[in-house]
C-alpha cells in the first residue's frame, strides 16, 4: 500500500507541475481557480487524463491533465463547477482529452444542476489532433447550446482565445475579459494579413477595449485577473444555480419602505435636458448596489443586476444621457438578451421607461433596426416572470411599447406625474396634425405655438393613459421604491404559461 501511496503523491505531482511560460509573473490554472473559489473547497478531477496522439511529435508532449484543470467547489458557500486552461501546455490547445475533462465537467454540472464557469487562456485547436480537437469543440457547443437557461454559464477570458474556441463563450451567459492579456478573435493579425493585406494588432483586433465596447461580445472589461475573479464571484450572488430554483435572498438592511426625497429633484425642469439614470437606479436597489451589465456598450439603455428587500430584480433602464435614451440596433440587442436570461432563470425584471423613440437614420434603417427593435418586443412578450414597469418621463411611440408597456404583458405599469406617453412628441405631433392649419395661418409661428401647447396638455402628463387603462397608478415619485416592492412580492407566486411550442421563431 505504501508503494501504491507513493505512486499516487508522484503522479498527482507531476500533474500540478507547470509546464515552461514566457511570463514568469504568469498564475497558473490551480492557483487561478483557489482565487476564484471559497478556501479549500475545490477539488480536482481527471487530473490523471493525457492525449493519446502520437502523430507529429505529439507522443512528446504526454502532459498529465492535458492542459485543463478541471473541478468542482463553492462560491459563498454554493456549488459550481469550473475548468481553466493552461497555455504553458501546448498554448493551452483543446485537444480530444482536453475536450472530454471540460464536457464531462460540463454534464456534472447539468446533474448538480449548479454554475459552470470556464476560465480560457488557449491558443484554439490542437492542429496535431485535427477532426479529434474539431470534434471536441462541436461537443462543447453542444452543452454550450442544451445548458443554455438551465445553469447559468459564465466564462472568463484571461488570455488568448482564438479561432473555434471563441463560440463556446459566445453561447454562454456572461463573458469577462481582461484587459490587456484577454483576446478574443476568429483569425489574428497574421491570417488578417495575409488574406487582406492589413495590418493590426491582437489588441486592436481583439481586446478587451474593442469587445465591451464595440462589438458587444464582452460583457465585463476587468483590469486585471484579481479584479475579473472578484466580479465573477458578485455575479454568481445575484443568480440562482439552476432555472428551477430560486435566487439567493440577502438579509436586507435597506428599508423596504423606505421613501427618497431625491427623486422628484433628479428629472429636469424641462423633459428636452437629459440626466443620468443611475442615480434613479441607485436610489431605488437596496444599498445603492448595482451591477450593472455591458456598461460600456450601447450605453444609451442599461442593464443589470440589483436587489429590493434582498431578492434580486434585473433592471432594464434607458439612459437619457447617452443619444437621449433611443433604441437603436444594439440597445435593442443588448436589453432582449438581458431580458431572456431574466427570464430563463426566473428573476423579475423592473424596467424604467424615458424614451424618445427609435434611433432616426439611413444608418440605423440598413442595420436592421425593424429586425433588432423586434427583439426586444419579442423577448418582454415572451417573459412569463414578473414584469414592473415605471415610466419616468417620455414614452413616445413604438419604442413605449417596446419598453414592456402593458401591451406587451407588464404585470404592473406606474407612471410618475411628468410623464408623456404618446404616439410622438408635441413638436412633431403638430408638424403632422395641423400642416395645413399652420400653412394656412397669417402667423404660423403662433399658430404652431397654441396647437403645440394644447397637445403638450392632453398628453404630456399620464392621465390619458391611466383614464384609458393603459398604465396602472400615477405615483409620487418618492414612493417608488416601496410600491415597486409591493408588486414583486404580490407578484412572487406569478403563474403564467405559454402555448405549447418547441421554440419560438426570434428575430436575430
Amino acid at each position: 500500500m505504501n508503494e501504491a501511496l507513493s505512486k499516487l503523491v508522484d503522479l498527482r505531482q507531476r500533474a500540478c507541475r507547470v509546464g515552461p511560460t514566457d511570463e514568469a509573473d504568469r498564475s497558473g490554472p490551480r492557483e487561478i481557480i483557489t482565487t476564484l473559489l471559497d478556501c479549500d473547497t475545490f477539488v480536482e478531477i481527471n487530473m490523471f487524463a493525457q492525449h493519446r496522439c502520437n502523430d507529429f511529435g505529439l507522443d512528446q508532449k504526454k502532459v498529465l491533465g492535458d492542459g485543463v484543470v478541471t473541478g468542482y467547489g463553492e462560491i459563498y458557500g454554493r456549488q459550481v463547477f469550473v475548468y481553466a486552461q493552461d497555455f504553458a501546455v501546448m498554448g493551452g490547445s483543446l485537444g480530444a482529452a482536453h475536450a472530454k475533462k471540460i464536457c464531462n465537467i460540463m454534464d456534472l454540472a447539468a446533474k448538480a444542476r449548479v454554475p459552470v464557469i470556464g476560465l480560457l487562456d488557449s491558443g484554439g485547436a490542437r492542429i496535431q489532433e485535427g477532426t479529434d480537437a474539431l470534434s471536441g469543440f462541436g461537443e462543447i457547443f453542444f452543452r454550450n447550446t442544451r445548458l443554455s437557461g438551465v445553469i447559468p454559464q459564465i466564462t472568463a477570458i484571461l488570455g488568448v482565445c482564438a479561432g473555434g474556441a471563441v463560440y463556446s463563450p459566445a453561447l454562454t451567459d456572461f463573458i469577462f475579459q481582461v484587459d490587456g492579456s484577454g483576446l478574443m478573435f476568429i483569425t489574428g493579425p497574421a491570417v488578417i494579413k495575409e488574406v487582406t493585406g492589413q495590418e493590426i494588432t491582437k489588441e486592436e483586433l481583439g481586446g478587451a477595449h474593442i469587445h465591451t465596447e464595440m462589438t458587444g461580445n464582452a460583457d465585463f472589461f476587468m483590469g486585471d485577473n484579481d479584479e475579473c475573479l472578484g466580479q465573477i464571484r458578485t455575479l454568481i450572488s445575484y443568480l440562482p444555480s439552476n432555472n428551477k430554483s430560486k435566487t439567493p435572498r440577502v438579509q436586507p438592511t435597506d428599508d423596504p419602505l423606505r421613501l427618497d426625497d431625491s427623486l422628484p429633484d433628479i428629472l429636469p425642469s424641462s423633459s428636452r435636458r437629459s440626466f443620468d439614470i443611475h442615480k434613479v437606479i441607485n436610489v431605488l436597489v437596496d444599498n445603492e448596489e448595482f451591477f450593472e451589465i455591458k456598461a460600456n456598450f450601447a450605453r444609451n439603455i442599461v442593464c443589470g443586476f440589483g436587489r429590493m428587500d434582498g431578492e434580486t430584480v434585473g433592471i432594464v433602464a434607458n439612459q437619457p444621457s447617452v443619444n437621449a435614451g433611443v433604441l437603436d440596433c444594439d440597445a435593442s440587442d443588448k436589453a432582449a438578451r438581458f431580458v431572456r436570461f431574466c427570464n430563463a432563470f426566473n428573476i423579475p425584471l423592473v424596467t424604467l421607461v424615458d424614451i424618445p423613440g427609435y434611433m432616426p437614420g439611413v444608418q440605423e434603417e440598413y442595420k436592421g433596426i425593424i429586425r433588432h427593435g423586434a427583439k426586444l418586443l419579442y423577448a418582454y412578450s415572451e417573459a412569463t416572470v414578473p414584469k414592473i414597469t415605471v415610466i419616468l418621463r417620455k414614452a413616445y411611440g413604438g419604442a413605449y411599447i417596446a419598453m414592456c408597456s402593458k401591451h406587451l404583458g407588464a404585470d404592473l405599469v406606474l407612471a410618475w406625474p411628468k410623464s408623456e406617453i404618446a404616439v410622438i412628441g408635441p413638436e412633431g405631433a403638430v408638424n403632422i396634425i395641423y400642416k395645413k392649419e399652420i400653412g394656412s395661418s397669417s402667423d404660423p409661428d403662433a399658430v404652431r405655438q397654441q396647437k403645440v401647447n394644447e397637445y403638450r396638455e392632453k398628453f404630456a402628463n399620464p392621465y390619458d393613459a391611466a383614464f384609458k387603462q393603459h398604465i396602472d397608478d400615477v405615483i409620487d415619485p418618492r414612493e417608488t421604491r416601496p410600491r415597486i416592492i409591493s408588486a414583486l412580492k404580490l407578484l412572487e407566486g406569478k403563474e403564467e404559461s405559454l402555448p405549447w411550442k418547441k421554440n419560438g421563431n426570434i428575430p436575430v
